[in-house]
């Protein structure tokens, strides 16, 4: 059957051109863009880190296979040296000598080749593939990559990217595979068959993770991305309980704590089958969180588990936050001993403003980025610029966690703080300069702009606000005021707020670009694949686009009568002031 190009639109990403029906049947969102261009940048990564290791690991093979095989050779040697009486059981020792040694080099060039042929171009599954975009994108623009397995439970997605495989041409074809299935049902039914398996589902993926752990080879790479932010970030924190296993909360942090989270659990579903991850780069982006981790199987490093994971106190009074660790360690002579963590780390009430905790988590409290990996990322985006559609996008994220303290969890927010005290917010430059002049360590986030991470402890930083206060006299405020108990103690520690050269980070220091806007408007997600679009989903999609949708749905139709009733769906912006106008004083009345 012939495809009508005239009911598609054709759209261009990167190097591949798909084909998207002009009713909403297979989802896409353009604003995914960022995430495929930086899932691209990993795999790019991957590919020549796997390489490496492969390499290393050769090297250190045919090392070892040397000296077993030089031993075994000083053993024979000696085994068949002449008798007294000059006898050599028929050889001399050169013969012998010789005839092994060549046995050897021989024996250990077989073993060199045969492993550098172990080394496949690595299998990549998209368990979720919609219209087959980022399957294509992978196939045509990574190098050295293998078979791309692209799946999906809905018919109209994978006639959609088996179209979509065809458009592209012969590589294309020889490269992607389509097939229409339950992608649990699958990765299950193929353990440790992928080096890379990427989840980028609509809304969460805690349905997926169980069997994603077991699908991904060891050494392999999963790449997880989760969009239900709500839950993520506290708004339903017994859904995002039931979810992931954790509890969240609502600091000015959730949005890091939604990735510590979504890497807690995933850490957890490995665990079951003696597998651990290790992060290489945690991102939150638009409207979405994004982790890459490598996948491991060990049953002695999975017990350092407890290690990585820690509850979090956070007052409900200041901004003051703590951290519970699961468990701890102890070296017994030539092992290590696991026990439960010591705790509690606060008392019932806040030492500082006197107001009662909430406890989340647990949460990912070991580094969630590997600054190595992200340096290779970065100038591996930054030397192929023309290749990648959001590379501005991309380069600003990169630059800003590369700059980012990767033992620190969570941050503060100078707004937040002073917003506590009630006080004017010194700058950031002068925030850090007081901490750094206090000996700590301090550096930005690339989830808020304002955000503070640091190492310094909680009473440092509110010493810090105090002397600031003391510099900025504020109005007085209820004695009850968290703000009020936390300025009526005198400051232990004197903040020197003088300016220091680490007080801007290297980025800042060149004006690099570290927070863009987005590029247009409504760039966020979109509504599920399948539904109806109308006037209510003006805010996701626009006025222009609702329009052009219901005007397109109009003529089809071809029913005046039905065009005129329908016409009125049609929303203009000063109309839409209007209406709630009056439908708000038609409600007062």
């Amino acid at each position: 059957m012939e495809t009508d190009l005239n009911d598609y639109a054709v759209i261009k990403e990167g190097e591949v051109e798909i084909l998207m029906h002009k009713k909403n049947q297979v989802f896409f969102n353009k604003a995914q863009v960022n995430n495929r261009d930086m899932s691209i940048a990993v795999l790019r990564a991957f590919i020549s880190k796997r390489k490496q290791e492969h390499e290393a690991m050769l090297s250190k093979r045919a090392r070892s296979s040397g000296k077993v095989l030089e031993k075994d050779v000083s053993e024979t040697s000696k085994e068949e040296t002449p008798t007294e009486n000059g006898e050599d059981n028929g050889k001399t020792n050169g013969e012998h000598e010789v005839t092994t040694q060549d046995g050897a080099k021989e024996a250990a060039k077989a073993a060199y080749e045969t492993a550098r042929r172990e080394l496949k171009p690595p299998r990549v599954l998209e368990a979720l593939s919609a219209s087959g975009l980022r399957a294509l994108r992978y196939a045509r623009e990574v190098e050295g990559i293998g078979q791309v397995v692209a799946l999906d439970n809905d018919p109209a997605s994978v006639e959609a990217c088996q179209r979509n495989i065809k458009f592209n041409g012969l590589m294309s074809s020889s490269k992607v595979e389509s097939h229409l299935t339950d992608a649990r049902v699958h990765m299950l039914s193929n353990p440790k068959e992928f080096d890379v398996v990427d989840l980028d589902p609509y809304g969460a993926p805690s349905i997926f993770l169980d069997s994603a752990v077991q699908s991904v080879a060891d050494g392999g790479l999963l790449m997880c991305t989760a969009t239900d932010m709500a839950v993520l970030c506290g708004a339903n924190g017994e859904v995002c309980y039931s979810k992931y296993g954790s509890y969240p909360l609502k600091g000015k942090y959730c949005h890091e704590m939604a990735l510590r989270i979504l890497l807690a659990s995933i850490e957890s579903h490995a665990n079951r089958y003696k597998r651990y991850i290790v992060p290489v780069l945690s991102v939150q982006m638009d409207f979405y969180v994004r982790v890459f981790v490598r996948v491991y199987t060990s049953a002695s490093a999975m017990k350092n588990t407890p290690l990585k994971l820690s509850y979090v106190y956070q007052c409900i009074g200041c901004d003051s936050f703590h951290l519970q660790p699961v468990g701890r360690s102890l070296p017994k002579h030539n092992s290590v001993r696991y026990l439960p963590g010591v705790g509690p780390v606060v008392p019932q009430d806040c030492t500082h403003c006197g107001k009662k905790y909430n406890m989340g988590g647990p949460i990912w409290s070991a580094p969630m980025h590997d600054q190595e990996w992200v340096t290779s990322i970065l100038n591996g985006v930054k030397s192929m610029k023309d290749r990648y559609p959001a590379c501005e996008r991309i380069c600003a994220v990169l630059t800003t966690i590369s700059e980012e303290l990767p033992d620190v969890p969570l941050f503060l927010s100078l707004h937040s703080l002073s917003a506590t005290l009630k006080c004017t917010s010194p700058s950031a430059a002068l925030f850090r300069s007081a901490v750094i002049n206090a000996k700590y360590r301090v550096s930005g986030s690339h989830v808020n702009p304002l955000g503070i991470k640091t190492d310094a402890p909680m009473e440092i930083i509110w010493d810090i606000m105090r002397c600031w206060v003391k510099n900025h006299p504020i109005k007085p405020q209820s004695p009850d005021h968290p703000g009020s108990m936390i300025l009526s103690k005198e400051p232990s520690h004197q903040a020197d707020f003088s300016r220091h050269i680490g007080s801007l980070s290297k980025a800042q220091a060149k004006k690099v670009a570290r927070f863009l806007p987005n590029p247009e408007k409504h760039w966020g997600p979109k509504i599920r694949a399948g539904r109806t679009i109308t006037s209510k989903h003006v805010s996701l999609l626009g006025h222009e686009a609702v329009n052009d949708h219901l005007n397109g749905h109009h003529k089809e139709a071809g029913a005046e009568e039905e065009e005129e009733e329908q016409q009125e769906d049609i929303i203009e912006e000063p109309d839409l002031k209007r209406q709630k106008t009056t439908e708000d004083i038609a409600s007062t009345s």
